[in-house]
């Protein structure tokens, strides 16, 4: 049996389409229900779904009046605060192009994106530094988008462009990445086919609204099934996201595993109302999720996706993945392993994962590049279908490792060593002690450094001799992004040569 699975088609999108109009099809029946509650450590702030609906139309009506017209880009340079969804929306209502950004970024950094998406206004809230950008620059103004007039519903091709955002630069620079209208679409089969969302849910997303992973889960996802998003308020520290979920009755959690790992390692305290964990963003290790779970009575599900296209793959409570695997491809999805060859390989045997082009959730294509051509859009990913489906992550193929001849993942390197108490993370690479000899080294994290004996105890028992690491080596932190993503590129630099 070969590695595709074909389960189309996704229900056709109507002719004339919004985004935001599809996500915000049920406020005005559940006027009074919380649509979003941003929990800070003193004091909560909450929009209802009515409060929702009129900024985000009046956010639209605003932007309008500005002069701006359908297709403009707006630059956001804005916290985790509640302006932020509502320009999104209200940019994406309007027919504008909200281009979500960190606000962690420099001036230098955003300068060069700024250049790239070519703004017609940049929104921004004051100490946050802003691009050397000729675009007028706008404060966000809750109360006067709260009394503006209610701007119509722009619909239009749902193939026209609805939002930009940026890859997260693990392998490099930052792509600019243009999404349709009908993206939102393609989310549909997540609710239940990952998140198990419901719409008595009130789900808690730990990561920064810039984040897609954030956008998507923490947000839009709820809203168009008239669930509850609870974000974190800005500058929210990690230790306290445990008192948060108790007090704020969260039935769902988001995050990415180096969260979960630090809710671990802090304690958790009793989460009754907890159904379960949402995890994505980089692979979920079994060691963790059985750890999750051996804590808190409730399950970790995985999904896989990336800043081109929606998660494709995923576990859910009604269909939990495979230990090891991260799930199995999502009803309404075409997706292949291919060899490199550019066909599907035999059930078993390890390729990279590919997505169809005709799937909705799949970006129209990087800005400045001609869109994704051919069959299939090629992740980058390298993985291995099993004869049930389930699909196992085995890494970025660019980061497979090369060892005696042998070409070896590094996250079934890193596995070997999920389970020792002390060591909090680690990543498998390739470095280069003398030029033209090239060995695969552990960097990990731990409280303090692991004596090797024990390590390479763990290597020998879990790994056969050509994937045991040579070399191992403790780092007060792993090379990461905003997001948590691992730079596994970033750690050949690190590499200290033994005395």
């Amino acid at each position: 049996m070969l590695s595709e699975i074909d389960t189309r088609p996704f229900p056709a999108a109507p002719q004339a389409f919004n985004l935001a109009g599809h996500v915000l099809a049920g406020a005005a029946g559940r006027a009074d229900q919380p649509a979003l509650v941003l929990l800070g450590e003193e004091h909560d702030e909450t929009l209802s779904f009515s409060d929702l609906l009129r900024l985000t139309r009046g956010c639209a009506s605003a932007l309008l009046a500005r002069g701006l017209v359908p297709g403009d880009r707006i630059l956001m340079r804005l916290g985790n605060g509640l302006a932020f969804p509502v320009l999104y929306l209200g940019a994406i209502w309007a027919g504008l192009v909200p281009v979500p950004t960190s606000a962690a970024l420099t001036g230098a950094e955003i300068t060069r994106l700024a250049g790239l998406v070519g703004p017609k206004l940049i929104v921004a809230e004051p100490g946050i530094a802003l691009p050397d950008h000729p675009a007028p620059v706008l404060v966000p103004d809750l109360a006067a988008w709260s009394a503006a007039a209610q701007a119509s519903l722009h619909l239009g091709d749902p193939d026209r462009e609805a939002y930009v955002i940026f890859t997260s630069g693990t392998s490099g620079t930052p792509m600019a990445v243009s999404h349709a209208h009908r993206a939102i679409l393609a989310r549909g089969r997540m609710h239940t086919d990952w998140e198990g969302l419901t719409g008595t849910d009130r789900l808690l997303h730990a990561g920064a609204l810039n984040w897609t992973y954030t956008l998507g889960t923490g947000l839009l996802d709820p809203w168009t099934v008239g669930a509850t998003a609870l974000i974190p308020a800005a500058g929210t520290a990690v230790a306290a996201l445990p008192a948060l979920l108790q007090r704020s009755g969260a039935t769902i959690f988001a995050a990415a595993p180096g969260v979960y790992r630090q809710l671990l390692r802090a304690g958790v305290p009793p989460l009754p109302h907890l159904r379960h964990g949402l995890s994505a963003g980089e692979a979920l290790p079994h060691a963790l999720r059985d750890d999750w779970r051996d804590r808190t009575g409730t399950d970790l599900h995985e999904a896989l996706g990336m800043s081109e296209c929606s998660t494709f793959l995923s576990g859910s409570p009604t269909r939990p993945a495979p230990p090891g695997s991260a799930g199995y491809v999502q009803p309404g999805r075409h997706v292949a392993i291919l060899g490199d060859d550019g066909q599907p390989v035999p059930r078993g045997e390890p390729g990279e994962l590919a997505v169809s082009t005709d799937d909705p959730g799949l970006m129209r294509g990087y800005l400045g590049h001609p869109p994704p051509q051919g069959r299939w859009f090629r992740t980058g990913d390298a993985a291995c279908m099993a004869e049930d489906g389930a699909v196992t992550h085995l890494g970025r193929k660019d980061d497979l490792l090369n060892a005696g001849g042998f070409r070896v993942s590094p996250a079934d390197v890193e596995a070997a060593f999920h389970y020792l108490p002390s060591l909090f993370s680690c990543a498998a690479t390739e470095v280069e002690p003398t030029p033209g000899t090239k060995i695969i080294a552990l960097f990990y994290e731990a409280s303090c450094v692991i004596d090797e004996t024990t390590l390479r105890r763990c290597a020998e028992k879990a790994l056969a001799r050509w994937k045991q690491p040579r070399h191992y080596q403790r780092l007060d932190a792993l090379p990461r992004t905003g997001t948590g993503k691992l730079i596994r590129k970033a750690l050949a630099a690190r590499y200290r040569r033994p005395e």
